[in-house]
């Protein structure tokens, strides 16, 4: 059988018994949404690679314990890159409170990385939840289940909280979002939905 018309399923079993050729074909059917998902969540090309590569890397180091869901490995690996992207906002929220504690010298000119590199994350619906001041909760709804099309049940199983958590987060972003730019919402959405059908 060729193994691109492998289900995930059938290709996971083939991982667990070490086989890096199925764990390849794995990799090239889910890293561009794993990608799209990663990009979308912290805006910067560069880490969002870093990301896909965090997330991967745990999927082969855990391949003997995970069992999917719906023959999929989709919704684990995007909860993978969620927990990694919240760990890396965490990481750099000690970095600068680390910084800020350091004396200042007036005479160099602070250089905003995170300012240089948000020109990799242009499109229209990255741009509106930026504008929409979301909550990293909030965000990953968004993705999830308007982005991504996951139901409420599975947007909760990949991140891990009950259904009514994400409907509240999802209700609160969408009013966020709404208020900033109602027209463009719905464009944005579409946009983004047929690149992740890709």
């Amino acid at each position: 059988m060729n193994q691109s018309s492998e289900s995930d399923q059938s290709l996971w079993d083939g991982c667990v018994a070490g086989r890096a050729d199925a764990f390849g074909v794995l990799f090239d059917r889910h890293a561009d949404s794993v990608f799209r998902f990663c990009l979308s969540a912290c805006g910067n090309w560069h880490d969002a690679e870093e990301l896909v590569s965090i997330t991967f890397l745990e999927a082969w180091r855990k391949r003997g314990t995970i069992h999917l869901r719906h023959d999929s490995l989709l919704p684990w690996l995007l909860g993978v890159a969620s927990k990694a992207n919240l760990n890396r906002n965490r990481a750099k929220k000690r970095h600068r409170a680390l910084l800020d504690k350091l004396p200042k010298d007036e005479t160099t000119t602070a250089f905003d990385l995170d300012s240089a590199v948000q020109l990799d994350a242009a499109e229209l619906s990255n741009s509106l939840i930026k504008e929409a001041d979301l909550s990293t909760a909030e965000h990953s709804a968004v993705v999830l289940c308007l982005m991504y099309g996951f139901t409420y049940a599975d947007a909760a199983r990949v991140i891990k909280v009950p259904v009514g958590t994400i409907r509240s987060r999802l209700n609160r972003a969408k009013k966020k979002l709404q208020a900033i730019a109602p027209q463009d919402l719905d464009h944005a959405m579409k946009i983004s939905t047929e690149s992740s059908s890709l």
